[in-house]
This record gives structure tokens, C-alpha cells and sequence, in this order.
């Protein structure tokens, strides 16, 4: 498969001029960029950042940030994507892919300009997971109002926001075009990052169908679920399974259900504090 790099965070350089511009795309400098006066968050999660930051290291910004134009020539006020920008720095960029806004630009325009980028037929698996996560992280979406507005099932949204969740190095794969994204989901169902990865660089170099994928992903959960004993396991009841699914469907992370007695636990799995946030969204909003 051929790799492609038509994302909106690359390639802006050959598309507009070489002086800073009022409006448009731009590459601009992180150090001209002042953060946004009305950010309500005020933590930011190390290990999210550090794991976003690797991703960035690996693919690039595969979306850029929202800025407009500051009172200082040359300078900019951010509007939106302030992870994307600490990362970036913590990546070790001295440059960042922006939109710049006209100041009258409001949220509702801000918004539609990137579902707007989201109708584009050539953006990749990985950028259109991007576009997503900006639009729960910097506008408050839900999984359900991006579906509504991108003309799309729920859970094809949540399955595309969780190829985010690939270590970098698949990402990698993936936004080169040397993995499809049928193999990248199927390697999302492994709990081990290095053999996510090894099983990814066996599709890549030996050609692996994303059945092959599957398999292989499968296999490796049994064997990880199987006790040491050999003492039959009491099947779990079809309710409990579609239960699950609909939980981990709604919520866009692994749900598990385990009863015990007349009551039980139910486990809900999260990556950083941001993703528990999000979760606690999709849970009470």
C-alpha cells in the first residue's frame, strides 16, 4: 500500500506564502503563540502528554491547531488545541500547522470548518481519528453529536477515535500506509504494546491478511484469559456479553462485566486522567 501525506497538519508550507498570514493555514513558530485567556483546563495529564508527544514524534501534528491573530505583530492567541501544542513542544517542535482565524470567527464557524475537513475523501484512518478527538476535547462533543454531525454510526466514531490508542510505532505503520486500518484495529484488542507491535511488524514484513491479523491478536487474548489449570470455563450468559458490547461501544473504551453472587463489578478501563474525564462525559452529559 502506498504512504501518503496529504494530511491537513503536513505539507501546508506549499500551499501558502512564506510571510506570517492574518488568516489561513500556516506553519507557525510555538513560541508566538500565547495560551488562550479562557482555557478552563488547567491540568494537563504527564503521562497523556508524554504518550501524545511520542505519537507526534512518530506521525507529525496530524491536526493542526485553532489560533487568531494577536494584538502584537507576528503573534498569535490560541482558540483551540492547547494538548496538541504543549505536546508538540514536549516533542521537541519549534513549529506547529495552525488555522488562523479571523477574530470574529465564533465556535459555531470554528466547528463547521472542521467538520467541513472531515468530508475530505483522502484523509487518512489516523487524521480523521484526529479530527474527532478535536472536536470532544476543544468544542465538548460527544461521541454521539460528532456522529450526528459527521453523517456517521456512533460506533463507527468510537472505533475510529480508538486507533489513538495504538502505541506510536503502529500509528506509524499505519499513517505511512504500511498497515491498513482493518490490521490496526484488529491490534487494538492486545493488552501488550510490544506484541501489538510484533505482530505488526509481521504484517508488514510477511504481508499478513487482517484476518491473519485477527487471528493472531486472538490468540494471544486466550492465552492471556486462560488460567493455568485446565479446569473448564462456565460460559458467561449472552446478556452479560451484548451488555458489555454496548457499554464499550457507548463509552469507546474496554468495559468488562464480572458477576459474582446476585451483584458483581463492573470495570471500566481508562489510559489518563483525560480519558476518564471523557468518560465521565459520555457518562452523565
Amino acid at each position: 500500500m502506498a504512504a501518503r501525506k496529504s494530511g491537513l497538519g503536513r505539507g501546508l508550507d506549499a500551499l501558502i506564502p512564506v510571510d506570517l498570514p492574518v488568516a489561513g493555514f500556516a506553519e507557525v513558530d510555538i513560541a508566538a503563540v500565547q495560551p488562550n485567556p479562557l482555557q478552563p483546563r488547567h491540568r494537563f495529564d504527564d503521562e497523556a502528554m508524554e504518550e501524545l508527544a511520542a505519537s507526534i514524534r512518530e506521525v507529525g501534528v496530524l491536526q493542526p491547531i485553532v489560533l487568531r491573530p494577536g494584538t502584537e505583530q507576528g503573534a498569535y492567541v490560541l482558540i483551540a488545541g492547547e494538548r496538541r501544542l504543549r505536546a508538540a513542544a514536549l516533542a521537541g517542535m519549534s513549529k506547529i500547522p495552525a488555522v488562523i482565524r479571523p477574530t470574529s470567527s465564533d465556535e459555531r464557524n470554528l466547528t463547521e470548518a472542521l467538520i467541513e475537513n472531515l468530508q475530505r475523501a483522502d484523509l487518512s484512518p489516523l487524521e480523521e481519528a484526529a479530527a474527532y478527538q478535536n472536536l470532544l476535547e476543544d468544542f465538548g462533543m460527544t461521541h454521539e453529536n460528532v456522529a450526528d454531525r459527521v453523517g456517521k454510526s456512533r460506533s463507527a466514531v468510537t472505533n475510529t477515535l480508538r486507533l489513538l490508542q495504538l502505541p506510536p510505532a503502529i500509528q506509524g505503520m499505519l499513517d505511512r500506509g504500511e498497515l491498513a486500518a482493518g490490521h490496526a484495529r484488529a491490534l487494538l484488542s492486545v493488552d501488550d504494546p510490544a506484541y501489538a507491535l510484533h505482530i505488526a511488524r509481521r504484517a508488514v514484513d510477511e504481508g499478513l491478511s487482517v484476518r491473519s491479523v485477527e487471528e493472531a491478536a486472538r490468540e494471544r487474548a486466550v492465552a492471556e484469559a486462560s488460567p493455568p489449570s485446565r479446569k473448564p470455563r462456565q460460559a458467561r450468559p449472552a446478556a452479560i456479553i451484548e451488555l458489555e458490547e454496548r457499554l464499550t461501544d457507548r463509552l469507546g473504551t474496554e468495559v468488562s462485566i464480572r458477576p459474582k453472587g446476585e451483584g458483581g463489578r463492573l470495570v471500566i478501563r481508562y489510559s489518563s486522567l483525560d480519558d476518564l474525564e471523557r468518560i465521565y462525559r459520555a457518562l452523565f452529559s
